[in-house]
């Protein structure tokens, strides 16, 4: 005998269109978990290609290295290390420019261009217009964020000072490079499109501007696939040495593929521990509403038995219900996924500077993720399935023996109370059941957890940009040297008119090594005595530097494998290229960036130096701000000047944009998950009980107290379950801010009592929707049918 027959086909569509409320709540939950599981490997396989890509056909360094100035015939030496495919030599250099209608000081970076077009490495994109021809020692092209922040156009002039020297320069071309897909200015975390952008010029014209004519002081090299890109940069380093070079680095330190890497492992993670909670949730959450629904059908299952239907049948037709739910949910969860994916990637096109956007999903992953949904969902009732297959016609036809009641120590507790004989029945119901009181509880706790495991990043985010921009920066502004001074240079700084504060610090560029551990970065060397930027540990406390000795971030610390009271070697990474053997002195805790601080006094003395600075941090008069900008920018010697405002601007419509993006999804989708787990419980309870409440009706009961049975049980389970969510959204919330660790921000774990709130709302709001609609179906109930109920 075939596993379906017409007769039982006909029977699922009857049941799934009168069940049809229930079937979307269901549907939902499980489409919730594959929306958020589509939603972030659609944008982690999107970006991922088109990095790939972009980094293939415009040629991306594989080692890049800076220096002081070395003469082109080096380049023949070049030319001899084994591995090198190509090369490019170029000029670099600083700009600081007077855009049109813009006050704020704005710094550049320029590198330039060979005369033949484009160069062998790092080859541009040209967006719009051209690139600058040779013998035009005042055409630029920019890079298209810059433009689009300033509304540049081709012909468009503005000033700029060039290693001194004051000249009007003409935009030809908007361009994108591979090496600036996260355009970071010096010395920052995170992007500043108006106030800090990358120019392009001839390279005649710009070593011109800069007197490196017959030189270099960039070089970035291709590496042969089979060859370790570690030989290559030791053999850089020795042949270009001697001419003030500050080490050659590989793609993993450079800024923009180190920013861009740590944002796709993020959401690597993101694709995998989301999906993996939400969907274990679904699943078990799916499990108990399977067990309650087919649980409600024993009499069906006992007539079709009667008339001849094998166990295999009732299998399988059961798990054809629990399969087409499965696949309905499914198919939702894709559309929301792709929905929700698709304007994620448009919002990181607008963060990141790629050329075009690759949309793509691997069909395997697809598969993978069908076979998994409809597989754990088929599961997850599998328990129900094989009960009703195996239950014995006789039996299933034979209503469950009533309970054996008794008082509960509940009653006894609360009969002084005044306990009405509706609560006792609450009661009893709640206790008559405890396994399947326990999974109801469970559910609502895990819709709970949901909830707010997709807010609880909103609190996390303020909690940063509060001890970022409010604790450790109180600077209004950062002037960073173009090479160190004397700190009595902070006593001219001091007089100019509208700068009621400021003090010196030293950033060196340096290697920390650790045996076969390395990271490179800088090392901050801080006054002993900051009052504008300073170290906090993890309870917002300012950190006294230690005498002697560096003090690491948590993350950089743990990434070096060192512990306070262990030494690390420390290689110079300018002057005299020294390598020092610093102690750890201790370890601290910081949500942006990794850092290593020292005391300035000790910096220095470790470098061998007197008192020196690059850096000053300014707090200005605000009504004399246009006039310190103007100064700054006219004064010799400054390479940047950096905004704190500016920076919080950035970190909100860059870093925290895209994160809370991610989250508002996961919220949305962690509420369509609570919705459909009340509703299917309430719906639920109101099936399994309906005999009883009607019943209740029939021998005289209101409509109020009916309605009080039924939703009073479902407040009982909303009262334990919501605290319990807490304890469980809490332990999921603790799994992610461990996975989401980067080195560009860590997460903060922190719940506060809005977010604790927001969860049990959605959850409680759930309930109330569910509720109205179990109560409508009260006022409706068939009293007539239920008189005809079998005994």
């Amino acid at each position: 005998m075939p596993l379906t027959t017409p007769a039982l086909n006909t029977k699922i569509r009857r049941e799934l269109w009168q069940m049809r409320g229930q079937v979307l709540a269901i549907a939902l939950v499980i489409a919730g978990g594959v929306g958020v599981c589509v939603m972030a490997l659609v944008n982690y396989s999107s970006l991922t290609l088109t990095r790939e890509s972009y980094y293939e056909q415009h040629q991306f360094a594989h080692v890049f290295a800076l220096l002081k100035r070395a003469p082109l015939h080096v380049l023949q030496q070049v030319e001899q290390i084994p591995g090198i495919t190509r090369y490019t030599a170029r000029v670099e250099g600083a700009a600081k420019l007077e855009m049109p209608g813009f006050t704020e000081p704005v710094s550049a970076r320029l590198i330039s261009l060979p005369s033949g077009g484009q160069p062998e490495v790092n080859r541009v994109f040209l967006r719009k217009g051209r690139l600058p021809q040779p013998g035009r020692a005042s055409e630029v092209a920019v890079i298209g964020s810059f433009a689009e922040a300033h509304g540049l156009k081709t012909g468009d002039r503005f000033p700029a000072i060039i290693n001194g020297r004051r000249q009007v320069l003409v935009l030809t071309g908007v361009l994108e490079s591979p090496e600036f897909i996260y355009v970071i200015p010096p010395g920052g975390m995170l992007p500043d499109y108006e106030r800090y952008g990358v120019l392009w010029m001839n390279v005649d014209a710009l070593a011109a501007a800069m007197d490196m004519k017959g030189a270099f002081n960039s070089l970035v090299v291709r590496v042969r696939d089979n060859v370790p890109e570690a030989g290559v940069i030791d053999e850089l380093d020795r042949l270009l040495g001697r001419y003030g070079a500050t080490g050659a680095f590989g793609r993993d330190d450079q800024y923009s593929h180190r920013f861009l890497s740590d944002d796709l492992d993020q959401l690597k993670t993101m694709a995998t521990v989301f999906p993996v909670i939400f969907m274990t949730v679904a699943m078990f959450l799916l499990n108990v509403v399977i067990n309650r629904l087919i649980g409600t059908q024993r009499d069906i299952i006992a007539i079709l038995k009667a008339f001849g239907y094998s166990n295999g049948q009732i299998g399988w037709h059961y798990s054809q219900l629990v399969l087409t739910i499965a696949v309905f949910g499914l198919l939702l969860g894709l559309a929301l996924g792709l929905w929700a994916g698709q304007g994620m990637a448009g919002m990181y096109m607008e963060y990141y500077r790629f050329p075009a956007l690759l949309f793509h999903l691997s069909p395997w992953w697809l598969a993978l993720l069908a076979v998994l949904t409809v597989g754990t969902a088929w599961l997850g009732g599998l328990q129900a399935i094989r009960k009703a297959a195996s239950l014995p016609p006789a039996e299933a036809m034979r209503p469950e023996g009533p309970a054996r009641y008794k008082v509960s120590l509940a009653e006894r507790l609360f009969a002084p109370a005044g306990f009405s004989q509706p609560s006792r029945m609450i009661t009893r119901q709640l206790l008559r059941r405890p396994a399947k009181s326990l999974l109801s509880v469970a559910g609502i706790a895990m819709a709970s957890a949901i909830v707010l495991v997709g807010n609880f990043q909103f609190d996390s985010v303020n909690l940063m940009v509060h001890s970022q921009f409010a604790r450790v920066q109180q600077q209004d502004v950062v002037a960073t040297f173009t090479d160190p001074l004397s700190a009595s240079v902070l006593y001219g700084l001091e007089r100019q008119t509208g700068i009621r504060y400021l003090e010196g610090r030293r950033v060196v560029s340096a290697r920390l090594i650790r045996e076969h551990r390395e990271w490179r970065g800088a090392i901050n060397g801080m006054p002993a005595d900051a009052n504008l930027q300073f170290v906090i540990d993890q309870e917002m406390r300012p950190v006294d530097l230690p005498e002697g000795g560096l003090l690491l971030t948590d993350f950089l610390a743990k990434r070096l494998g060192v512990q306070p009271g262990q030494t690390l070697s420390v290689e110079i990474l300018e002057g005299d290229r020294r390598v020092v053997e610093l102690p750890v002195a201790g370890v601290t805790s910081e949500f942006l960036g990794v850092g290593a601080y020292m005391r300035l006094s000790a910096l220095n003395r470790a470098l061998g130096e007197g008192p020196v600075v690059n850096q000053a941090l300014l707090n200005l008069d605000p009504g004399n701000t246009g006039t310190v900008y103007r100064e700054l920018r006219e004064t010799p010697g400054i390479l940047g000047i950096g905004i704190r405002q500016s920076m919080l601007d950035s970190f909100y419509e860059t870093l925290a944009k895209t994160f809370l993006t991610f989250t508002f999804f996961n919220s949305l989708l962690g509420g369509i998950i609570a919705f459909g787990v009340v509703y299917n419980m309430v719906r639920i309870s109101l099936a399994e009980k309906g005999r009883e409440l009607a019943s209740l009706r029939v021998l005289g009961s209101t409509r109020n107290e009916v309605a009080h049975i039924l939703l009073g049980e479902v407040a009982i389970m909303l009262i334990l379950g919501i605290p319990l969510g807490w304890l469980a959204g809490y332990g999921l919330s603790t799994a992610i801010v461990t996975a989401l660790q980067t080195e560009l921000y860590r997460v903060p774990l922190l719940i506060t009592g809005r977010t604790l709130g927001m969860s049990a709302s959605v959850v409680v709001l759930s309930a109330v929707a569910s509720g109205a609609i179990a109560w409508w179906r009260l006022r409706h109930l068939d009293l007539v049918a239920v008189l005809k109920t079998r005994e």
